[in-house]
């Protein structure tokens, strides 16, 4: 499905705000909930998805691979597990992973220790452009091939394994590589171990932990997790939470709206994407975190957020892995913020749906805001809570959906005259973004 391409315009600061809102429901959980009831035995369920480009996009190709899937209402869905190793797909069928990394790595770890899979694999401008060198080589390892030899980004074929064995691998930020080695463990011979150099999304061991048969995971100094192959795994039932990244936009924006506060209900608060947040709450930011709940061990709650004064950012390396996809709100937040903000450890930024880093230093110079990036790091010398009705902000086609809500929000904080094209990539991850922000009195033009 491809979506109706629109720009958008903005020219008018919001006003003070006191709202109660929902986000979307997280990708992350969403896209995972089919990829492992698809390969569960029996009928896995999961409810109050996600139904976004990504996660259509998921459904799309489970369906090629001979899964059953039926929408039963609006983010309510059975899926027909077909047990580890039976997914299939006839020799050269195309498989469109769209605008998504994580099902691109995680289907491909699926795939490549499935019995007899030669299919041809690809995505959308933006994710053909990223590379894929890293996940190609891990499942090399398993003895899944590549063609066309040394090319590492999409389209490509992919053969699997024909006797796929387990492997050690040492994780690092990636997640998704993280999960696509577990999910590719399970349909292999022998012992897959995965040891935790740096602590990363842990949503793929979370969904499932249930499975004593298959993981054990052994908390020391060092997170080791390790996969017993060619088990079984147990139906899934699961409730997806709100996303904490999509929460990010609305938690930024109030923190520098004077005179605001908003309640976001039910956002998943699982430690590792909680990095955000975390850094706020130590430099200033009136944030906490309410009804604390527990379900498919993951934890949800509240977000309670108040207008206030911030300090400037200082985010070391650690942090990158727990709030990956927040980045270019922080830079955003970093500008408005009096002072110089740093944050390291950031060079991945650049392999994500466009690079984050110089797309990011080119809008605050629209604004005039200074950053420096070297070494790893970048700058930020925040001027404050600017008013920027003079200037004009101009975003291009970037096919990068938190850069295009970022500029949204940079443009409703500051009145800066700001046009963003092809606003519809926002879709991918957040359907309901300009309908929240309408509701919190944001002005906008939909150009098409």
């Amino acid at each position: 499905m491809s979506l109706k391409s629109f720009d958008l315009s903005i020219h008018t600061q919001i006003k003070p705000f006191k709202k109660i809102i929902k986000v979307d429901s997280d990708k992350s959980i969403s896209i995972r909930s089919f990829l492992i009831g698809s390969i569960c035995q029996n009928i896995s369920h999961t409810k109050n998805v996600l139904e976004s480009e990504d996660v259509l996009s998921t459904i799309n190709c489970l369906k090629k691979l001979g899964v059953k899937i039926l929408r039963k209402s609006s983010g309510s869905y059975a899926i027909y597990g077909k047990g580890l190793g039976s997914l299939y797909a006839k020799k050269n069928t195309k498989l469109n992973f769209g605008n998504s990394g994580t099902l691109a790595r995680l289907i491909i770890g699926i795939l490549s220790t499935t019995p007899d899979i030669d299919v041809k694999i690809t995505g959308d401008h933006s994710l053909n452009k990223r590379s894929m060198k890293k996940i190609q080589i891990l499942m090399s390892e398993y003895g899944a091939t590549f063609q066309p030899k040394n090319k590492f980004n999409f389209p490509l074929r992919l053969i699997s394994s024909e006797m796929p064995i387990g492997i050690k691998y040492k994780a690092g930020v990636s997640a998704q590589l993280k999960s696509a080695v577990i999910l590719a463990g399970l349909n292999s011979y022998g012992n897959t171990e995965v040891i935790e150099e740096e602590k990363s999304r842990d949503h793929t061991e979370n969904m499932i932990l249930n499975n004593s048969q298959l993981i054990k995971i052994i908390k020391g100094k060092k997170k080791i997790i390790k996969i017993k192959g060619r088990e079984y795994l147990n139906p899934i039932n699961i409730v997806v939470p709100g996303d904490p990244s999509s929460a990010a936009f609305f938690t930024a924006l109030t923190l520098l709206n004077k005179k605001s506060s908003l309640t976001i209900q039910n956002v998943g608060l699982n430690p590792t994407r909680i990095g955000f947040y975390n850094l706020l709450k130590k430099n200033g930011a009136n944030i906490k975190f309410k009804k604390i709940t527990k379900n498919n061990n993951e934890l949800r709650g509240d977000i309670h957020v108040k207008s206030c004064k911030l300090k400037s950012l200082n985010a070391p390396k650690s942090y990158y892995v727990n709030s990956t996809d927040e980045y270019p709100i922080m830079f955003i937040l970093a500008a408005l913020t009096k002072g110089v903000s740093i944050f390291k450890g950031i060079s991945d930024l650049a392999n994500k749906e466009s690079n984050r880093i110089t797309e990011m230093q080119k809008i605050l110079k629209q604004i005039g805001v200074k950053s420096i990036y070297k070494k790893n790091q970048i700058k930020i010398f925040g001027e404050g809570m600017i008013t920027a009705k003079n200037k004009t902000v101009n975003v291009s086609n970037l096919g990068d959906h938190r850069i295009a809500m970022s500029s949204f929000i940079l443009a409703i904080l500051t009145g800066a005259k700001t046009k963003i094209k092809n606003f519809e990539t926002v879709f991918t991850s957040s359907p309901s973004f300009l309908k929240i922000i309408k509701h919190l009195g944001a002005k906008f033009d939909i150009k098409n």
